[in-house]
């Protein structure tokens, strides 16, 4: 699964700030952060350090078709997550989130 910049954007509260999580990714250094798995709007591969033959490789390593600039069937392979109030609170809960 794959998401694009600004679908990760949207899920921490600001859907306008693709830009800032790219530039997040860019400066993450914990190789167990999977950030070659964010990727353009539309599939496009983009970002990764301009390393995307490493992108590429690791992206078809997990199984994913990728060609030289796209991620293939990007609509079948994209996670849109759920907002980080559903993921602490559930679908239809009203309860605090636990502290």
């Amino acid at each position: 699964m794959v998401s694009t910049y600004g679908d990760i954007a949207a899920l921490a509260g600001s859907p306008r700030a693709a830009r800032a999580v790219g530039s997040i990714m860019r400066e993450c250094r914990d190789p167990f952060t999977p950030c070659h798995r964010v990727i353009g709007a539309g599939g496009a591969l983009g970002g990764f350090g301009g390393n995307l033959g490493l992108k590429r490789a690791r992206l078809t390593a997990e199984g994913l078709e990728v060609t030289l600039t796209r991620v293939r069937r990007f609509a079948d392979v994209r996670w849109r997550g759920q907002s980080l109030a559903r993921l602490r609170l559930g679908p239809k809960s009203t309860q605090a989130p636990p502290r």
